[in-house]
């Protein structure tokens, strides 16, 4: 189980789950110890155990996209705490409903479709105690993924858009890989280099280390030219 400790705000704890090794996220203000589950693919029982570790209010449940891994384990989850769930976007609606079907197809026969509480548009926020998440739409791996990002914090949670070193499939129904690409540069880096990002899979990494490194979206491999931070290169030059 990792953790984000670099925020004073927020918190987070990285639960992987399912045999697709899923990060599913805990986050929680820091001042009423309030918080919401991303993305619970599955494997409720671990995720409910680091809630009860860290003494944590589960008030909502915030999905990025409706694949099996990441929502298989939402409505019943939803159903077990007795709270609302937001997100994705509704573009996502035909995965929502066949996530049954996913399941079975995959051998996670608990994993049930879900009907969310409030579909989330570009821009809009949602809200986790005293703390303020911004929402950004991110197609291209799905039609209505979405990411949540804390400014202050500088932690944002991001699905399968990007991961270190990699971006989402975008050879899955509905996906289009010019659209998430053009997701990412649109939506993902304009919220800053030193932006950390907890990736669906995989370890957390930081947006300015891929623009300097990832074969799929650097700034090199996309042919941008621009002025990267001292920040950004002192963290490269550390990671060597």
């Amino acid at each position: 189980m990792a953790e984000n400790n670099q925020e004073r705000e927020v918190r987070a704890i990285v639960v992987p789950v399912t045999p697709f090794q899923q990060n599913c996220s805990i986050m929680w203000c820091i001042e009423t110890k309030m918080g919401a589950i991303f993305d619970p693919g599955g494997d409720l029982e671990n995720i409910l155990q680091a809630v009860e570790e860290h003494e944590i209010t589960i008030e909502k449940i915030l999905i990025t996209h409706a694949h099996l891994d990441h929502a298989g384990g939402a409505h019943e989850l939803s159903q077990k705490l007795n709270v609302p769930i937001e997100g994705p976007h509704k573009e996502d609606l035909f995965l929502m409903e066949s996530l049954a079907k996913q399941g079975e197809k995959f051998g996670l026969n608990n994993a049930k479709s879900f009907k969310t509480n409030r579909y989330l548009n570009n821009g809009d926020e949602v809200k986790i105690g005293n703390q303020i998440l911004g929402v950004r739409h991110c197609p291209g791996h799905t039609p209505g993924h979405i990411i949540f990002f804390h400014e202050k914090a500088k932690l944002a949670v991001v699905g399968d858009v990007i991961f270190q070193g990699s971006i989402g499939r975008s050879d899955l129904p509905r996906g289009n890989h010019e659209e998430l690409v053009n997701s990412i540069v649109r939506e993902l880096w304009p919220l800053g280099d030193e932006m950390t990002f907890i990736p669906g899979h995989g370890p957390l990494s930081t947006f300015g280390q891929e623009r300097l490194t990832n074969p799929y979206v650097s700034d090199f491999a996309l042919g941008i030219e621009r002025e990267i931070s001292q920040k950004v290169k002192d963290q490269e030059n550390n990671n060597h």
